[in-house]
């Protein structure tokens, strides 16, 4: 069972920023938000963060918005009006307790269910939607001073679905990959999902995996149980 997630997206200040910025859009923006495995919350580093931020929200703010089925569009709607109301009440709830729109930050005048893609900053530890799956394109971004700190910061959730790490220093990746507890790890890349690898979570995130022998495994032991029941 897969359900649901709160990934961490962390980026250190030795990364590699214009290659953490294209993950931090795929892993972000897959299915305009809309993805289990999107990232959640954006942990980065202090030295780094004024220009992570802004060139994050300069990405975000060139996304063609538009009908899903045009070839140009980059961002559809969401998938129904809860979804766009739901959105909407996490980044007004954020902005209240103090964090700050770089872009976006509100629905569109449009027909249809279309959220702006959002950048926030300075948001705060108590915002809801570093507890909830946002389910949309918004990304809220928190500062961080060091690996512990960055650590408990993406471990502070229930959920442990997928993590990313961007790190030029691959100990300290491998070091942070293994302290956080997450079912996958994105390691300087923003998407998990391989033929290769099994696909599932830890935690609140569910239970058992999928994809490559570790998934065939686990089905061949559900399906001798069932039969000898």
């Amino acid at each position: 069972m897969e359900l649901g997630g709160n990934a961490p997206f962390i980026v250190f200040d030795d990364a590699d920023i214009e290659a953490a910025l294209d993950g931090a859009m795929l892993a972000k923006m897959r299915n305009g938000g809309e993805a289990c495995t999107a990232a959640n919350r954006f942990y980065v580093q202090r030295n780094i963060a004024s220009e992570f931020s802004a060139k994050l929200a300069d990405r975000m703010q060139a996304l063609v918005v538009d009908d899903g089925v045009k070839s140009a569009t980059q961002c559809g709607p969401l998938v129904n009006r809860a979804s766009l109301a739901k959105v909407a009440s996490l980044v007004d709830d954020a902005v209240t307790k103090g964090a700050k729109i770089l872009t976006g930050g509100q629905a569109l005048s449009r027909t249809g269910f279309f959220y702006a893609p959002t950048v926030l900053t300075d948001v705060p530890p108590t915002a809801d939607l570093l507890e909830e799956e946002i389910f949309g394109p918004v990304a809220p971004l928190v500062i961080f001073d060091d690996e512990a700190e960055a650590i408990r910061l993406a471990n502070a959730t229930e959920y442990g679905l997928v993590a990313y790490v961007y790190t030029r220093d691959l100990a300290r990746g491998l070091r942070v990959s293994e302290l956080l507890e997450s079912g996958m790890i994105g390691l300087n890349r923003g998407l998990v999902s391989d033929p290769a690898a099994p696909f599932g979570g830890v935690k609140q995130s569910g239970l058992g995996r999928e994809g490559a022998h570790h998934g065939l495994l686990e089905f061949m032991e559900a399906k001798y149980i069932s039969t000898a029941w």
